[in-house]
């Protein structure tokens, strides 16, 4: 079987198993049905991607499948039960599972040899890592933690996400300190600024998207460092763009209520 024609078979069966779990009514066992989907994932991408995976850093590429998975699934469980949602959530989870089969493929073969679509595949992950930290942001603050379990919580998820996506940049085949030690300090950051949210009265989905914006400059400037073009104009235009949102978020707070 082509690698395309595996492609498509992941894709289908995930979705069939998605579109599955939303018909089961009680709650652990839909828990118990997302941890199966992503066990499903793992060893389908395994299987899609098994000529370029070996027993070193190409790992990495599974793990933002698994993270899309376990983040859109999550996600789900906190949206109102409606099939004006559930079927393009589907949609998007269908689309999104081909997309990444498609990048992580990229990414494996890429770390053996260069190939021409590299740069498309890096803003397909760089975006889809971005969707993926929103979702698994707003789960966790859904959860309505203490501040130091949220932020610990943080800490963990987007150290697993910048890993995978700091090494996106380099695609070596083994670990090395400026990877790991940025990826530390990204995370730690993010999770730091989970302390600002306990002091500011927004929303879930506000305090939410505050985070995957801070991850956004973050994993922009960090990429940009690791290959070298990490320039005045592109700091500029990161920071930029953080410090625009905030503003506007910043100024659409209720801080009356608070």
């Amino acid at each position: 079987m082509s690698k395309r024609k595996r492609f498509v078979v992941t894709s289908v069966l995930l979705s069939l198993g998605f579109f599955v779990i939303q018909f089961i009514d009680i709650q652990t066992y839909k828990f118990i049905g997302m941890g199966v989907l992503c066990l499903l994932t793992l060893v389908l991408f395994i299987w899609s991607l098994r000529e370029g995976l070996g027993k070193n850093l190409t790992l990495l590429t599974l793990i933002l499948p698994v993270s899309f998975t376990a983040s859109v699934g999550l996600f789900w469980f906190l949206l109102p039960a409606s099939w004006l949602l559930r079927i393009p959530v589907i949609l998007f989870f269908a689309a999104g599972t081909y997309a990444l089969s498609l990048t992580s493929n990229i990414f494996t073969v890429s770390a053996i040899r260069t190939i021409a679509l590299l740069r498309a595949a890096k803003g397909v992950g760089f975006l889809l890592t971005l969707v993926v930290m929103f979702l698994i942001y707003d789960t966790i603050f859904s959860l309505r933690t203490g501040m130091l379990i949220t932020s610990s919580l943080v800490f963990l998820s987007s150290l697993i996400l910048f890993l995978q996506g700091f090494w996106t940049v380099i695609l070596t085949n083994y670990f090395s300190n400026k990877l790991v030690m940025i990826s530390i300090i990204t995370s730690l950051v993010v999770s730091e600024s989970v302390i600002s949210i306990y002091f500011w009265p927004v929303t879930v989905v506000v305090g939410s998207l505050f985070l995957t914006i801070v991850s956004y400059v973050l994993l922009g400037l960090g990429q940009a460092m690791l290959e070298g073009r990490l320039f005045r104009q592109t700091v500029r235009e990161y920071l930029l763009v953080g410090t625009v949102v905030f503003i506007v978020m910043f100024l659409s707070t209720h801080w009356a209520g608070s």
